[in-house]
């Protein structure tokens, strides 16, 4: 069956479609119907199954000829060490954590923030809770004090596990005092905090609460799997959001499950035993979603990366990684392969690895450029496929589904709708927008399981969040448009989305057309006030290692581009040259603080931001153009 077969078939009986796809998991026992709509609009899927997360992830495997497979590779080149973990040694690891987290009180229903560096030791974390019912809440290692407070405050926790420090090109980042400043400015204290003493920064225990991840195994039972019914939480994971409370993204067991494991045959062409590689973080959804959970549940071997994909040491890592562990898949940000293109734009470091077991580049995070994916085509020799989906979903949204069919490629368009998803771009009073024109992307409801069904002890705002602005729908928060075949492009945030002279006109659309200028790696536009026209576009230019022409001439040539390629309608005239722009931690691109910072606007320091000192650089380079206005 080809790709419109599956998706009319799942839109012909969505219940039917999903109950088949869980034959594919080990119930303790399987449900006996698909959706509960009964308390709509918080959907429920599979609720009456029981059933375990970790043992589907782990135990099976070990059982069903897999014990001597690797379920997990680990490699950092920033410690420079190296560790194969196998079906048979992640069980007995995992069970040990889980009867250690037991053996301190930790029961079914209890909530653990994991607080870790990525080393193999976050994903026995992960699964030693998922073992054992208890609800996880993985907050990225090194996140700020405040930060990690609100979230031991929303989410309460009765133990806490963390690493020491995290490693950084050049420097260690100490996460325990973190942690115990966190636990200080917090309201709720947990009772127990399990720390995994790394070498490079050994922290400073708290007699009765502190205990060592190794110690506290010491002469414990190992925990068995507990039943878990489908409709109970798997883990909780905070948005990422740049401004405001965080939102705790709930997914429930069963279609966490069921979701998952379809995933990684239908969207990513992978059979149990392949290697999967998603060069992300653990506290972010992609780690959740395929570096712990999706591969391990469908049999396959997961790549643990400490690293970045330039600087450790230079840009051949992601090469020499899949040379060296037979990577048949990766997936990544586009950010990454901006960062390689940008240092190697001639491609020199690919060449020196052989990178025949890769079948497919897969990107999602942010809005993959054309110009990114070309080079990447061009490199890797691969099919270099987009896919869109939020932390809300926890999969595929729109995407192209390579192990059912490998649909043709449009440069800018992440493809088509997954089954399961009914997309419509609407316009702000609910209408559908015709084909081509631009809108805000919803969904239809129910959502599929695997995605949020609401937000943790907080229905309300789950709804005003996502529901109350198109009734029926999810509301995405993105904007973006369908061509005459169906397929879907994501052009901003709603919020990039701005009005100049009452044009509506995407930010995506004006940075797709900069960088395919062959000196510019990575671009940012955005919006700021303009008295005459509402808004006008300013541009943020990035330029290629080696290029070193005068920047007035490459700013020239890019504004008469977006002239040529969207017309004077954009009004684009101002651009400039920065070394780098403000991302978060997990590549996306914070252009909402851009254009505060434009419009002399107040903004709060997004808890995300890699890097501080950029925002500083950027509001020299708006000075340098005459904003904040008043700087005139």
């Amino acid at each position: 069956m080809g790709y419109k077969d599956v998706y009319r078939a799942w839109q012909a009986d969505p219940e039917a479609f999903w109950m088949e796809a869980t034959h594919a998991i080990d119930w303790v026992k399987a449900p006996s119907k698909a959706l509960s709509d009964e308390k709509a609009p918080f959907y429920e899927w599979f609720a009456d199954g029981v059933v375990n997360t970790c043992y589907n992830a782990v135990d099976r495997h070990v059982e069903n000829g897999r014990a001597d497979q690797a379920a997990i590779i680990y490699d950092s080149p920033i410690t420079d060490s190296k560790e194969m973990i196998t079906y048979a040694q992640l069980k007995k690891r995992v069970a040990s954590m889980g009867g250690a987290l037991q053996a301190q009180g930790i029961e079914k229903g209890d909530r653990v923030i994991i607080y870790m560096s990525m080393t193999p030791e976050a994903i026995i974390a992960m699964l030693a809770c998922s073992r054992i019912g208890a609800i996880h809440s993985v907050v990225f290692g090194g996140f700020a004090a405040n930060e990690l407070a609100t979230r031991i405050d929303d989410a309460t926790p009765k133990a806490i596990i963390a690493s020491s420090c995290g490693i950084e090109p050049g420097r260690v980042v100490k996460y325990k005092p973190l942690l115990d400043q966190a636990i200080e400015l917090s309201s709720h204290k947990p009772e127990t905090c399990i720390i995994f003493q790394r070498p490079q920064a050994v922290a400073h225990m708290v007699e009765g609460r502190d205990f060592d991840w190794n110690d506290v195994q010491e002469g414990v039972s190992p925990a068995p799997c507990v039943d878990v019914n489908g409709n109970e939480p798997v883990y909780i994971l905070y948005t990422s959001g740049t401004t405001g409370q965080p939102k705790g993204v709930v997914r429930h067991t069963g279609g966490h499950l069921v979701a998952l494991n379809w995933t990684m045959k239908n969207v990513y062409d992978m059979d149990p035993g392949d290697v999967f590689w998603a060069a992300s973080d653990v506290g972010w959804v992609v780690g959740h979603s395929y570096i712990c959970y999706a591969p391990l549940i469908h049999g396959n071997t997961t790549v643990v990366f400490e690293g970045k994909p330039v600087g450790t040491p230079d840009a051949g890592t992601f090469w020499r990684v899949i040379e060296e562990h037979k990577v048949r898949a990766l997936f990544t940000a586009p950010t990454a392969f901006r960062a390689i293109k940008r240092v190697d734009p001639a491609g020199e470091f690919v060449k020196k690895y052989n990178l025949s077991e890769l079948k497919a580049l897969f990107l999602a995070g942010e809005r993959a450029d054309p110009d990114t994916i070309e080079w990447a085509q061009a490199q890797l020799a691969v099919p270099v496929i987009d896919h869109w989906w939020q932390t809300e979903t926890g999969f595929t949204m729109v995407g192209n589904p390579m192990g059912i069919e490998h649909l043709p490629v449009k440069l800018g368009s992440p493809t088509v709708p997954m089954p399961g998803y009914d997309v419509r771009i609407l316009s702000d009073d609910g209408a559908e927008m015709p084909v081509g024109e631009l809108g805000a992307i919803a969904v239809k409801l129910p959502l599929p399981p695997g995605t949020l069904p609401t937000l943790w002890n907080a229905e309300e705002r789950y709804k005003a969040s996502y529901l109350n602005t198109f009734k029926g729908y999810y509301e995405t928060g993105d904007a973006g448009l369908k061509d005459e075949d169906g397929y879907v492009y994501i052009m901003a945030r709603t919020d990039d989305v701005i009005n100049v002279a009452g044009h509506r006109l995407s930010t995506g659309g004006m940075e797709e057309v900069l960088a395919s200028h062959p000196d510019v790696a990575e671009c940012a536009v955005i919006g700021i006030a303009d008295q005459l026209k509402g808004q006008v576009p300013i541009g943020f230019l990035c330029l290629s290692s080696g290029v070193n022409r005068p920047h007035e001439q490459v700013v020239k040539e890019c504004v008469t581009l977006v002239r040529e390629k969207i017309g004077p309608v954009a009004a684009f005239k101002m651009a400039c040259i920065v070394d780098r722009l403000p991302k978060t931690r997990s590549g996306k691109i914070l252009r909402a603080t851009m254009a505060k910072i434009a419009d002399a606007e107040k903004f709060k320091l997004p808890a995300t931001i890699d890097d501080p000192a950029i925002l500083d650089e950027i509001a020299v380079a708006l000075k340098n153009l005459g904003y904040p206005a008043e700087a005139k």
